[in-house]
């Protein structure tokens, strides 16, 4: 899971980029990057890392990249490819039709069979990551245009991709035809920006137009803007559902709903048939926040903070040589003794994946004097993993894929133990429930086929 941001024709485009990436932190820790360009000199100017964008980016290196009115912006998290500074992007690279560059967002399934096809025919990677296969097609292609050998290059890869592509002079943005992942059109004192959510327009106070649609290709330049749908239209999308779940931020507009209301909605559906004695409801800080405030409204019972986010946590730490028990979980999650003391309480969290984490939490709350401990998850069981972009990882991890509710209930030590059913999940959706992709849920079938080398590992390496 990554995000994307890109920006055509302002004069402060790099610097509105790293603001924008800072707003999609959430979708990714490991690294950050831009590519800035400039129409007039040609020039294309780049600055990547390892870390969080506020450790990858300062005063002098923005403006090194300033100069230039178009740019593109990545944060990641690695799904395919492993983690280290060889595959962060953007990716740029130098040919004899010009510099290009490539972020991307989501995961190629056919990825090995191209990249195989294109080191046999004299291609050489710098990189493990699916996207650079991306690059590598548009370089190869032999259309005059810049346009046709993109649409060429896109033809041949299958599965999640929501991507930007750059140049001296152009701006493209590319949606797959079955719309995994959503991408998001807007306009600043005139200048174009596309970002992977809302929420990195709202950021630097532009205008939200419209999402870029599945299946579409955006041409961006001086002339203005170019639409071209070259794909054939499915059957119905496959926006991911975990994306609305779990991954996006509360305050972005998404598939055409606010994400704020649609977790919401989970938590009242969990609590429709789940009525319980307690004393209040208490989120697992922050993605469980509005699925808890939806179940308290529902069910009457008092909403809570028993548990705390340490918010100045990165994902790395030092532990202390004389073992902490669940150290990992007490620095970024300590409870309020006060609140929880001889309490019975609901615990909302969005979803339970190995449930590691999951026990560590009901252990935290007991010590702190809970009396009873009920665990509720907004997402239904994960008991598949999921190939187009989102970190499910090994079937066998997947603690639901193994094991009964009751088994899970006794493992973590909670009271009680209930998911979210696939029919409350759909409630919660809506109308347009069939344009979405279950498939980790197991509440339908992959939409994009998936290669036999990939179903044998159980997820892509």
């Amino acid at each position: 899971m990554c995000g994307v941001a890109g920006i055509f024709g302002h004069p402060e485009a790099a610097n509105l980029v790293y603001l924008m990436l800072y707003a999609l932190q959430h979708r990714g820790q490991e690294s950050a990057g831009i590519v800035s360009a400039n129409s007039s000199t040609g020039k294309m100017k780049e600055h990547k890392a390892m870390g969080l964008v506020r450790d990858v980016f300062d005063e002098r290196i923005i403006g090194d990249l300033r100069g230039s009115n178009l740019a593109i912006g990545h944060v990641r998290y690695s799904t395919t490819g492993e983690s280290s500074s060889k595959n962060m992007q953007p990716i740029l690279a130098e040919n004899f039709k010009g510099p290009i560059a490539v972020a991307h967002n989501g995961n190629i399934v056919n990825a090995t069979e191209l990249r195989h096809k294109l080191e046999g025919d004299g291609s050489i990677f710098q990189t493990s990551s699916d996207s650079e296969v991306i690059l590598h097609l548009i370089a190869r292609s032999k259309e005059a245009k810049l346009i046709d050998r993109v649409q060429e290059a896109i033809g041949q890869i299958r599965g999640a991709f929501s991507l930007l592509i750059l140049t001296n002079n152009h701006l493209i943005a590319v949606r797959d035809p079955f719309g995994f992942r959503d991408l998001v059109l807007g306009k600043l004192d005139g200048t174009f920006i596309i970002a992977s959510e809302t929420c990195a327009l709202d950021l630097i106070g532009a205008q939200y137009i419209r999402e870029i649609e599945p299946g579409e290709i955006l041409v961006i330049n001086k002339d203005g803007e170019r639409l071209i749908k070259p794909f054939d239209k499915p059957d119905h999308f496959s926006f991911c559902v975990f994306e609305l779940i779990y991954f996006m931020r509360p305050d972005s507009f998404a598939f055409g709903r606010s994400v704020d209301g649609f977790r919401k909605m989970l938590g009242r559906e969990l609590a429709k048939e789940d009525i319980k004695e307690a004393d209040f409801v208490c989120p697992v800080p922050d993605s469980s926040n509005q699925a808890a405030l939806g179940y308290a409204h529902e069910s009457g019972i008092a909403f809570d903070l028993g548990i705390i986010r340490n918010h100045y946590v990165g994902r790395t730490f030092i532990e202390p040589s004389e073992k902490i028990r669940h150290f990992g979980v007490k620095i970024k999650l300590n409870p309020v003794r006060q609140l929880l003391n001889d309490k019975k309480i609901v615990v909302v969290d969005d979803s339970i994946v190995r449930a590691t984490t999951s026990q560590k939490i009901v252990e935290i709350l007991k010590n702190a004097g809970a009396q009873e401990v009920h665990f509720r998850s907004s997402c239904p069981r994960i008991i598949n993993c999921c190939y187009y972009g989102i970190d499910i990882p090994v079937k066998d991890d997947l603690i639901a894929s193994r094991c009964s509710d009751a088994e899970i209930c006794k493992q973590i030590d909670a009271a009680t133990l209930k998911y979210q059913t696939l029919e409350g999940l759909r409630r919660a959706v809506g109308e347009d429930e069939d344009d979405y992709c279950y498939a980790c849920l197991g509440g339908s079938e992959y939409p994009v086929p998936i290669p036999e080398e990939l179903q044998k590992i159980g997820k892509i390496l």
